[in-house]
C-alpha cells in the first residue's frame, strides 16, 4: 500500500520538476560499474563448492529490473528467476564458454579483471542478440577484443572487509594504432590472511591477469588473441547450526578451522587455475555480411581439501555429539528419560570456555596418529584433495546477414569438447606412516580380506601416501554440437523474431581403478550414451506510441542431461563407483512464456513483467551420509516436474534534475509439481533401492523467493549519492530426500489418522530489511580523472540473514541394522538443527582508480 501512495504521489508532482534528462548520470554509471564487478568478482558467488550461490548475471540494459536486480540483491546470492545458473548461457566472442560437463559457468574464473570482463551484450530470456538464441536465463556475450577498449593507462586500489581486504589493479590499453594494432593488458591482485579475512580462520591470495592482442587488415579482417587466468588460493566457511553459532555467539562461526602448534589452520583450502585462450577472426564480407569465428581453450586445475578420519571419532568440531543438546533434549520432543542436565551444562561450558574449543583440534589429531604409528596402524586423520580438472575446446561461428532495413538473419554453430578428470588424493598424512587404499564404511558389511572392500582391485591393499591417488580416480567425456538459427523483422510499430536450435551430446565414462563393489563395471571405458535436443522461441515487441511498448514470447526447449555434477543432475548413477547411468534417463523439456510492459516517458521508465517456466523429465542427484543405513548414498532422481513464475517490477522515478526513485522487486515461486521416483546407491553394499520421493511443493533453496528495493539516487556538483532499503523473504534451504522417502516416512510413523503420508515441511531461513548505501565523486588530478567510490552494505549490521543452508539426513531416531526398523528417539533432534550460513553483517568497500 505504502508502495502504490508513493507512486500515486510521484505522478502528481508538477511536470516542470520533472526534467527530461537522462536517468543515469555519467559519474553514477562509472560507479555502479565499480560496483557490479566487485559483486560478481567476489568469491561469494559461486568459488565455494559447499554453498549454493548460482547468482545469475543478468542485464538487459533496456530493463529497468534485470539491469539492477543482479548487483542489487547479491548478499542473499539472489538467482534470476530462481534458475539454476546452467540455464544462464555465456559466450565470449560469440563461443559459448558454459562447462559442457555440467553446463555452468564459474563467474570465479573471470575474478579480479573487472576492466577486462566491462564489455558485455546481454539478452534477456525474450530479447533477440546476434550472438545465439538467447536461453532461459538469459545470455551474456564479453568481447575480449582488445581495440574496443579504451586507451590509456588506470590504477585502482580497494580496500575491503569482505572476503578479502585489498585489491589492486593495473589496466593498460592502447586503442587501434594506424597500423591495425591494438594491445589491452590488465593484472589485479586480491588479498586476505586468517587475521584480516571478515569470516575467521579463512584466508584470500588471488592473481588476476588478462592481455588481449589485435590486428587488424584493412576493412575486412580482423583477428585477436586473448589469454587469462587467476591462480587462486583460499580457505572456505562452513555451515553449521543455530545451535552452534549460538555458542560461539557469531554467525559467521566457522567450523573448518583450528590451532595447530598455536597458529591458525584451515581444513578446506581451494587452490583453483584456469589459464584459458581465446582467438578471433572477424570477416566483413560486405556492408551488411559479417562472420566471426572464435576458438576457445582452457586447462582448469582445481582441487579442495578435506579432512577425513578412519575409524576414529569424528574431527568435526560442531559434529552433534559434541552439542549440549546431545545430552538433553531441548525441545522436549522426547519422553526425557535420556537427559541429563549436567552433561548439558558440561558441554556449555567447554564450548564457551575457549574459543580453540570449538574448533577443529588439530596437534590431538596429529597425537592419534603418532599413536596409530606405534601399533603399526593405519592413519587416524588424513587430508584428502578431490581434484576436479578439465581440458575444454570450444568452437563457435556466426554469420549475421542484414537483408535489409527492415529483416536479419543469424546462423550459427557451436561445437565443445571437455574431458573432465576427477581424482583424490592425499595431501596431508598428518604425521601418519600410511593408509590403505580401501572402502572401511564397506568393512563390516563384508570381511577385511573381502576384494569387495578394495577401491582399486587392479592393486589390492595398496598403501597410499601424499600424493597419490585415493578412492576414485575417472574421467568423463563429453562433446557436444549445436546449429542455431535467427530471423529478425522489424513492421512498423513491431519487432519481432523467431529462432531455433538444435544440437546433440554424447558422453562416457573412462574408469582408472577398478572399484572392488563393481568390479565388472567400474574400469575402463562405459557405454556411450547420445541425446538430442533442440528448441523454438518467438517473441514480439509492440510500441504502443507515447512511451508504452508491450512485449510477449513463448519458447519450448529441450536440454540434454549434465554428465557430471557435484550438485544438480548428473548422468552418471555414482561416477565414483562404477560405470552405469542413471535409469530411466531422458532429454529434459522446458516449455517457457513471458509477458511484458515498458514505459518510458523521461521522467519515469518502468518495466513489468510476468514469466512462466515448466520443466519436466528432469532429473537431479545429489549425495549424502543416509543414517538410516548407515552409509553413504548416491540419490537419482528421475521424472522431476517444476514450475518457475513469478512478475518482476522495475521503475526509476526522476523527481528533479538531481533526484530519482528506484522501485524494484519481484515475487516468485519455483516449486515442484509432484512427487518423485528415486533410486539410491549404498556406497557400503553397491546396491540400488528404488523409492518414491514425497517432494511436491519443495521450493529452489538459498535464493529468496519474494524481494523489493526502494532507492534514492542523488547527484550534486559531481557527487552522486545512493540509499537503498532492500526486502528479503522466503528463502527456503535445500530440503533432505531421504527424510522424505515414502519407506522413511512409513518407517517413522509419520502417517496420519486416515492413512495418508505426513511430509515434513521444508525448512526456511530468515529474510528481512538491509539498508545498502553508496557515495562517489569524480575529482580531476594532474588533468586526469581520480574516482573515488564508498559502498557500503548491511549498514544496520543485521547479522540474522540466512542466505542458504540446507537440511540434515541424519534421522532423529535410531535404527536397528537387522531389521531396518525404528529402535529409539535421539535426545538430539536433526530436523531441528539444519545447517546455515547467514550474511556477514555491516561491510564496505573503498574503490579508487585514477586514469591517466
Amino acid at each position: 500500500m505504502r508502495k502504490k501512495l508513493l507512486f500515486a504521489t510521484l505522478l502528481c508532482l508538477p511536470l516542470q520538476m520533472l526534467a527530461q534528462e537522462p536517468l543515469i548520470s555519467e559519474t553514477e554509471k562509472a560507479i555502479k560499474d565499480e560496483t557490479a564487478s566487485f559483486i560478481f568478482t567476489e568469491s561469494q558467488l559461486d568459488e565455494d563448492a559447499d554453498m549454493t550461490t548460482d547468482v545469475i548475471q543478468i542485464n538487459s540494459s533496456s530493463n529497468m529490473y534485470t539491469s539492477n536486480v543482479g548487483y542489487l540483491f547479491s548478499p542473499l546470492r539472489f538467482k534470476f528467476r530462481a534458475l539454476d545458473q546452467k540455464y544462464n548461457d555465456i559466450y565470449m566472442n560469440g563461443v559459448q564458454v558454459n562447462s559442457a560437463e555440467n553446463g555452468r559457468f564459474s563467474y570465479s574464473t573471470i575474478g579480479g579483471m573487472n576492466d577486462a570482463t566491462r564489455n558485455i551484450d546481454y539478452a534477456s530470456p525474450f530479447e533477440s542478440n546476434t550472438f545465439s538464441m538467447s536461453a532461459i536465463g538469459g545470455s551474456n556475450n564479453y568481447n575480449f577484443r582488445a581495440s574496443d577498449f579504451a586507451a590509456g593507462n588506470k590504477v585502482t586500489l580497494s580496500a575491503l572487509n569482505r572476503n578479502y581486504t585489498a585489491r589492486a589493479m593495473y589496466t593498460f590499453g592502447t586503442g587501434l594504432s594506424q597500423s591495425g594494432w591494438a594491445f589491452f593488458g590488465t593484472v589485479g591482485y586480491r588479498w586476505a590472511n586468517m587475521e584480516t579475512a571478515a569470516v575467521e580462520g579463512t584466508f584470500y591470495n588471488s592473481l588476476a591477469y588478462f592481455l588481449s592482442l589485435q590486428k587488424k587488415w584493412g576493412e575486412h579482417h580482423s583477428l585477436n588473441l586473448a589469454t587469462w587466468g587467476n591462480p587462486t588460493e583460499r580457505a572456505q566457511q562452513g555451515a553449521s547450526t543455530d545451535e552452534a553459532y549460538w555458542l560461539a555467539n557469531n554467525y559467521l562461526y566457522n567450523p573448518y578451522w583450528g590451532y595447530q602448534d598455536g597458529k591458525k589452520r584451515n581444513s578446506r583450502v581451494v587452490n583453483n587455475y584456469e589459464p584459458s585462450a581465446l582467438l578471433t577472426w572477424d570477416w566483413t564480407i560486405n556492408d551488411g555480411l559479417k562472420l566471426t569465428t572464435s576458438l576457445f581453450g582452457k586447462y582448469a586445475m582445481y582441487s579442495g581439501t578435506r579432512l577425513q578420519y578412519n575409524n576414529s571419532q569424528n574431527p568435526k568440531p560442531d559434529y552433534w555429539k559434541n552439542f549440549p543438546s546431545y545430552n538433553y533434549d531441548v525441545w522436549g520432543l522426547t519422553d526425557g528419560s535420556n537427559n541429563d542436565l549436567n552433561a548439558w551444562q558440561e558441554s556449555y561450558n567447554y564450548w564457551t570456555a575457549d574459543i580453540a574449543n570449538r574448533q577443529i583440534q588439530w596437534d590431538k589429531l596429529y597425537y592419534a596418529n603418532s599413536q596409530m604409528n606405534a601399533v603399526g596402524g593405519d592413519a587416524a586423520y588424513y587430508m584428502l584433495a578431490r581434484h576436479n580438472d578439465h581440458l575444454a575446446l570450444g568452437l563457435g561461428s556466426t554469420l549475421n546477414w542484414n537483408i535489409n532495413n527492415r529483416s536479419k538473419f543469424q546462423i550459427g554453430v557451436q561445437l565443445a569438447s571437455n574431458k573432465g578428470m576427477h581424482y583424490q588424493t592425499i595431501s596431508d598424512m598428518m604425521g601418519a606412516e600410511y593408509l590403505h587404499n580401501v572402502n572401511n564404511y564397506a568393512i563390516g558389511t563384508y570381511a577385511g580380506s573381502d576384494s569387495r572392500v578394495q577401491y582399486d582391485v587392479n592393486n589390492p591393499n595398496g598403501t597410499v601416501s601424499e600424493g597419490d591417488r585415493y578412492g576414485y580416480d575417472f574421467n568423463i567425456f563429453v562433446q557436444k554440437a549445436t546449429v542455431w538459427s535467427q530471423i529478425t523483422h522489424d513492421r512498423g510499430n513491431s519487432h519481432t523474431f523467431i529462432s531455433g536450435r538444435i544440437g546433440g551430446t554424447q558422453m562416457w565414462r573412462d574408469g582408472k581403478m577398478r572399484n572392488g563393489l563393481f568390479a565388472d563395471n567400474s574400469y575402463g571405458k562405459s557405454g556411450t550414451a547420445r541425446f538430442l535436443d533442440g528448441g523454438l522461441k518467438v517473441g514480439t515487441n509492440i510500441n504502443l506510441g507515447k512511451g508504452h511498448v508491450i512485449g510477449f514470447g513463448v519458447s519450448y526447449m529441450t536440454y540434454a542431461p549434465a554428465a557430471y555434477s557435484n550438485y544438480g543432475g548428473s548422468a552418471f548413477q555414482a561416477a565414483e563407483m562404477n560405470n552405469n547411468y542413471v535409469e530411466g534417463l531422458k532429454v529434459e523439456h522446458m516449455a517457457s512464456a513471458e509477458l511484458g510492459y515498458a514505459l518510458n516517458i523521461g521522467w519515469l521508465r518502468a518495466n513489468l513483467t510476468a514469466y512462466y517456466n515448466h520443466g519436466t523429465r528432469m532429473n537431479e542427484w545429489q549425495n549424502y551420509y543416509y543414517d538410516d543405513v548407515n552409509s553413504f548414498t548416491y540419490v537419482s532422481m528421475t521424472g522431476v516436474e517444476k514450475d518457475w513464475y513469478g512478475v518482476e517490477l522495475g521503475m526509476r522515478v526522476k523527481v528533479t534534475s538531481k533526484l530519482s526513485i528506484d522501485l524494484i522487486g519481484s515475487m516468485a515461486d519455483a516449486k515442484y509439481m509432484k512427487d518423485t521416483d528415486v533410486s539410491y546407491l549404498l556406497s557400503t553394499e553397491g546396491t540400488v533401492t528404488k523409492d518414491i520421493l514425497y517432494n511436491k511443493g519443495m521450493r529452489e533453496a538459498s535464493t529468496p523467493l519474494t524481494v523489493g528495493s526502494i532507492g534514492l539516487n542523488y547527484n550534486v556538483s559531481g557527487w552522486w549519492f545512493n540509499l537503498k532499503g532492500n526486502y528479503y523473504d522466503r528463502i527456503y534451504l535445500s530440503y533432505s530426500p531421504s527424510l522424505r522417502y515414502q519407506s522413511t516416512l512409513i518407517r517413522s510413523g509419520q502417517v496420519d489418522n486416515d492413512g495418508s503420508l505426513i511430509v515434513p515441511e521444508q525448512t526456511q531461513g530468515h529474510g528481512g530489511f538491509m539498508l545498502d548505501g553508496s557515495i562517489g565523486h569524480q575529482f580531476r588530478v594532474a588533468g586526469h580523472p581520480l574516482s573515488v567510490n564508498l559502498m557500503a552494505t548491511n549498514i544496520l549490521n543485521n547479522r540474522k540473514f540466512v542466505s542458504g543452508g540446507y537440511e540434515q539426513s541424519r534421522s532423529s531416531y535410531t535404527t536397528d541394522q537387522a531389521t531396518g526398523e525404528v529402535s529409539g528417539q535421539r535426545t538430539y533432534n536433526f530436523q531441528k538443527n539444519p545447517m546455515k550460513y547467514y550474511v556477514q553483517g555491516f561491510n564496505f568497500m573503498l574503490n579508487l582508480n585514477y586514469r591517466f
